[in-house]
């Protein structure tokens, strides 16, 4: 199958070279030509519009980086729909704000064309490695047949209702993760502040009732001080955004997600915004006037 990918970036890139190691043929389009060099060396062919490559193929996967740039590739000046046929279909994977998601299916559908929300979790590694967990939104008879495209990207994939509902997801999942993040750096920070080594701690507690994936992939990190991206702080803010926003819109006040927001956007401030998002561990840090290192002298 001949695949449109739009969208090269930290995350898409891996995520189109799984599909062309699953043996499908990629059209790809990216506003940064690097990105696309890389992938056309690898076996791709380029696009120089949305349109254009919208023009070579039925099946057209996007990861960017919100709604906005979302509805840009989809409905702006030489975009998908000026170039779709009637029956092509978009599987957004991006991590955007439901609504949007829903605008943009109802956009489509006036000209024919089928659009899914995909959202993804599991970062750079997950994606690199083929085994993102992936949230779709979309009509139930729509689901079976792109299933076997999504597992050579991911290892869970599941249908979580209408469009929209995967972005849904996904917003509870960005909310899991800060929190969980947020609360191991508050603990280990306290740790290191009493005199405990936090590596000791990590491998005390993983294994328990506190212990989680994000724990696992999150720590490593922080002891190490390693805040290379796998998911840029400045995305989870978007995300947290998207968040806070679709609660307001329903009636849900979010007040833990909210401060961890604002923990964040200080962070920002900073100077932090391409690092990690485990770079959140450095506002425990500087309240507490203490860094978590891992020991080196036990």
């Amino acid at each position: 199958m001949t695949i449109g990918f739009i969208g090269l970036g930290i995350m898409g890139r891996p995520m189109a070279r799984n599909l062309m190691k699953a043996g499908h043929a990629l059209v790809v389009y990216d506003v940064v030509a690097e990105a696309v060099n890389e992938l056309v060396a690898a076996g791709a062919a380029p696009a120089d519009s949305p349109a254009s490559l919208a023009a070579k193929v039925k099946t057209i996967i996007t990861m960017l980086p919100n709604g906005p740039e979302v509805v840009e590739v989809i409905t702006g000046k030489i975009g998908i729909l000026d170039g779709a046929a009637k029956g092509t279909v978009i599987i957004d994977m991006s991590s955007i704000a439901p609504l949007v998601s829903k605008e943009m299916h109802c956009r489509c559908a006036e000209k024919g064309v089928k659009f899914i929300d995909a959202p993804v979790s599991g970062g750079e590694p997950k994606a690199v490695d083929g085994t993102l967990a992936i949230m779709v939104g979309c009509d139930e008879a729509e689901f079976g047949p792109v299933v076997p495209l999504l597992k050579t990207m991911g290892t869970s994939v599941v249908r979580t209702g209408e469009v929209g509902s995967g972005n849904v997801t996904k917003l509870a999942n960005q909310i899991v993760v800060a929190l969980n993040i947020a609360a191991i750096s508050e603990a280990y920070v306290l740790a290191t502040k009493a005199g405990v080594d936090p590596q000791l701690v990590f491998d005390a507690i993983k294994g328990g009732l506190a212990g989680s994936t994000v724990m696992n992939a999150k720590s490593p990190m922080i002891l190490d001080r390693n805040f290379k991206p796998g998911f840029k702080l400045k995305l989870h803010i978007k995300d947290l955004a998207n968040a806070i926003e679709t609660g307001h819109q329903v009636g849900v006040p979010l007040p833990l997600t909210s401060a961890v927001m604002e923990m964040m956007q200080a962070l920002s401030v900073d100077g932090f915004a391409e690092n990690d998002h485990s770079v959140l561990v450095q506002y425990f840090e500087k309240l507490a006037k203490c860094e978590i290192l891992r020991s080196a002298k036990r």
